[in-house]
């Protein structure tokens, strides 16, 4: 048994729930649109953010059971059906033929019906979150859809222009993914009713933990051993300055950093140029600067809980940032 499956152990009954509440909800009319929804379900990767959903509603409960509750259900859908449109959508942009080992949507049926979708699943989300009346979690998540296309449009920008700061980077990691996360884990504790200081400790474990996430999705995307379904250094073709490759520029000097910033500008249809940089980054610290700054964020995170009495939901949640930091998909 997996670490991740260990976790998920621990919320099994909830996480079956939470499986046959979307079932029942996620349906679509028409032949096509219903084999393509069906598609983009049957491939929802790790499930983190309803995991920390459920996590978190266990955790903050005071009523045993009540993290399978309609509630927990429906605020687990609403975040995770937000991440797999964007995921879609993401695709189209970066003209991605697979994801997650397999054809990508926009692949099997062309990136105009790949759009529809992703559009179709944001609707039939916020409507099904609508007709539930449910609106004080509808709103407290769906804040986060405008932070998540924010952080996408500011990191195009700054891959078009070659430009990338700490601060600018941070900004953009939190809006594209910490963000998301941040809203699960405190829309698991509203979803049970937690005080408002439970609701606000558990969003900024998630936003620690979010950011872990993304920079060592950042980390792994440099490394050409990891079993993420997609080629090493895709965002080194896409023009893209993360952490990794930010940290040795921020070493050097300014005809370093021009030199460095052109080779990046090649990375779109020159190997060579992937390789080099690839090689640098490794060779100048770049992935051991990324990964010391990830694990503050993972002890930022599991420091957050230590206001919780020990139990197999803290323990569940304090694994489930090792496997963040640990994990190589």
């Amino acid at each position: 048994m997996s670490a991740l499956d260990t976790i998920r152990a621990s919320v099994a009954t909830e996480l079956e729930a939470y499986e046959a509440f979307v079932e029942r909800q996620f349906t679509a009319e028409g032949e096509l649109l219903s084999e393509m929804l069906q598609y983009a379900l049957s491939s929802r990767g790790k499930g983190i953010r309803p995991l920390l959903v459920i996590l978190s509603a266990s955790l903050n409960a005071s009523v045993k059971g009540a993290a399978a509750g309609r509630r927990t259900c429906l605020a687990a859908m609403l975040v995770e059906m937000i991440h797999v449109a964007s995921l879609i959508h993401d695709d189209v942009i970066d003209e991605s033929d697979t994801r997650r080992g397999r054809p990508s949507i926009n692949a099997r049926w062309q990136s105009h019906k790949s759009v529809i979708l992703g559009d179709y699943i944001l609707a039939r989300n916020m409507s099904i979150g609508l007709q539930s009346g449910q609106f004080d979690l509808v709103s407290h998540i769906c804040g986060a859809m405008a932070a998540l296309c924010e952080g996408e449009v500011e990191q195009s920008d700054c891959a078009d222009k070659r430009r990338m700061t700490r601060d600018l980077y941070t900004d953009i990691i939190y809006k594209k993914t910490a963000c998301l996360l941040g809203v699960s884990a405190s829309a698991g504790a509203l979803a049970v009713s937690a005080t408002r200081d439970r609701v606000a400790s558990m969003r900024r474990f998630g936003e620690a933990l979010g950011m872990a996430f993304q920079i060592q999705d950042d980390i792994l995307d440099f490394r050409t051993q990891t079993h993420t379904g997609k080629p090493a250094c895709n965002d080194l073709r896409e023009g893209k300055i993360t952490l990794p490759l930010l940290a040795v520029l921020e070493r050097v000097d300014e005809n370093r950093r021009a030199e460095l910033l052109e080779r990046l500008a090649c990375c779109h249809d020159d190997e060579t140029s992937v390789e080099y940089l690839q090689s640098l980054v490794t060779n100048e610290g770049g992935l051991d600067e990324a990964g010391r700054i990830m694990q503050e964020y993972i002890a930022r995170a599991i420091g957050l809980l230590a206001e919780y009495d020990d139990s197999v939901y803290r323990k569940a949640l304090i694994d489930l940032c090792r496997f963040v930091a640990e994990r190589d998909l």
